[in-house]
């Protein structure tokens, strides 16, 4: 039978102590109810004696939030451990959680005194809180620093002083796992009445450990694991919860442990937590994070098509994902666009794939991430079928507020190029009268937009014209990262329309030589 670990949060108090992750009391409660329904053994709401706002967050907890444990922190002072008593009495189970510093960096420099009188503190703290809860949690704050044989005197003084959970903080982040690991066995090993109690870790992030040392932790006995949300907390931040959720639950069979989380209540609890503190996950955040279950490899994609399981090892249901996603780039192969085409009901001949493919990997080359609405966009050309009589080659403009503007442009008929310039209003109308002069079938604008298809600097926005050939009124539509191209290739799709119904006129023949660009 998998041995059962208990998951202590400390999103609300060592999370919140991250710079620009303050929290009001509603918003706070209103995580801490979420991480109820995550399903958290224990809930850290916060430090009662730093401010009235958090005693009154804590307070507020631990009466409206009843099934998780509700903890406060408390140094090793009488009116810490009264003042966090005050706090979380109304609990359904309230913990009073304690702290004092046991490495000699701490004791000679930070509180200048002695292992004796540390030692003295320790009993008289976990005493007084024990007057007041049968629940008593004591840290030995920088404990991973400290010296073993007087940290497990400490550890033995306080369990017998009454302490319910003994946790051994990495408070500055400076263990490796083998050390960590290490460290849990000896106090298992030495502390001869640590049965008595359940042992805690708690990891923060400095040299990006945090996870790997408590794993290392459970690895070697420890019943405790203390993280937070999206890892935030003191400088690099905490062990993130999340991952060490899925650790133990994706590796069941190597850690053999168990935890009484609802695993897929996680991404709607880190979006809740970033949607309260305003800061995001990044991109490539283990989890949680927006690239976690994203494949953009041709490879990997084509893999995941034909079973996920080649390059995932958990899926996205589980931690509350509705679906994996594969994202559209350059580096997308054939497979993923036309499986994705599909999805959005879009059915193309083989033919109109190969072209969509072709216009698709040239958005890439512009764009990062190629979403849904730009495939729509692209793939419109391919569905609606104009024969392209004339295509564009080249295009190039020259205007401003002080400039004619001006344009020459390329268009290739079968195995010949044409090319011309113009003047104009502007580039686009530039354009389209070098058109007009290539093709000889002058058209006039009857109608003109641009929209943008997607957001961000880089959207592809989509020109739809209306252009005016003698009686006939051509529609036309094209797009483009390049606001002036997509106005062109939209003229010249309503052009080839217009061309097509008239098989008999397509285009003057040109008696000048193939013309070709400068630079090409």
């Amino acid at each position: 039978m998998a041995r059962r670990i208990y998951l202590f949060d400390t999103t609300l108090r060592d999370g919140e102590q991250s710079p620009g992750f303050s929290m009001n009391i509603g918003e706070k409660l209103t995580m801490a109810k979420q991480l109820a329904r995550l399903g958290v053994d224990i809930i850290e709401a916060g430090f009662p004696i730093s401010s009235e706002g958090d005693f009154e967050a804590v307070r507020t907890i631990a009466r409206e939030v009843r099934k998780p444990t509700i903890a406060g922190l408390a140094r090793a002072v009488p009116g810490d451990i009264d003042r966090c008593w005050d706090a979380v009495k109304d609990a359904s189970r309230p913990r009073i959680h304690t702290f004092i510093a046991t490495s000699d960096i701490h004791i000679l420099h930070k509180f200048k005194t002695t292992r004796k009188e540390i030692l003295r503190r320790t009993v008289k703290a976990v005493k007084r809180a024990k007057g007041y809860c049968d629940d008593v949690e004591f840290s030995a704050e920088d404990a991973f620093r400290s010296d073993v044989d007087f940290l497990c005197q400490v550890v033995e003084a306080a369990i017998d002083a009454g302490a319910t959970t003994i946790n051994i903080p990495d408070t500055v982040g400076y263990a490796i796992p083998s050390e960590f690991g290490e460290l849990i066995r000896k106090i298992r090993e030495r502390v001869p009445n640590i049965d008595a109690a359940v042992l805690s870790v708690h990891c923060h992030n400095d040299l990006g450990l945090a996870v790997a040392n408590s794993l290392a932790a459970v690895q070697n006995g420890a019943g405790q694991i203390e993280g937070s949300i999206n890892g935030i907390g003191e400088r690099a931040g905490n062990a993130s919860l999340e991952e060490i959720i899925m650790a133990v639950k994706t590796r069941k069979a190597l850690f053999q442990v168990s935890t009484g989380v609802k695993a897929e209540e996680i991404y709607k609890t880190s979006r809740l937590l970033s949607r309260i503190t305003g800061i995001g996950v990044q991109p490539n955040k283990a989890i949680v994070g927006k690239n976690a279950f994203a494949h953009e490899a041709g490879i990997h994609q084509d893999g995941m098509l034909k079973d996920a399981r080649t390059y995932e090892i958990m899926t996205p249901e589980s931690v509350g994902l509705p679906q994996s996603h594969l994202v559209l780039g350059k580096h997308s192969g054939r497979h993923a666009l036309q499986k994705r085409l599909q999805s959005l009901g879009l059915k193309l001949s083989k033919e109109q794939v190969n072209s969509a493919f072709e216009r698709f990997k040239d958005l890439c080359d512009k764009k990062k991430e190629v979403f849904d609405e730009d495939l729509i966009a692209i793939v419109a050309q391919e569905i609606v079928t104009v024969p392209e009589i004339f295509r564009l080659e080249y295009l190039n403009t020259n205007s401003g507020s002080s400039t004619i503007p001006t344009a020459t442009v390329i268009l290739r008929r079968e195995n010949e190029t044409f090319q011309d310039s113009s003047t104009g209003d502007g580039p686009v109308d530039a354009a389209y009268r070098a058109i007009d002069k290539i093709t000889g079938l002058p058209g006039k604008l009857a109608e003109y937009s641009i929209t943008a298809v997607t957001s961000g600097k880089d959207a592809l926005g989509e020109a739809k014209v209306k252009v005016r050939f003698g009686d006939w009124e051509v529609p036309a539509k094209a797009a483009s990262t390049d606001i002036i191209e997509a106005s062109v290739r939209a003229y010249l799709v309503a052009v080839n329309k217009m061309l097509a119904a008239r098989p008999a006129e397509k285009g003057r023949k040109r008696t000048s030589p193939k013309a070709k660009p400068r630079g090409f």
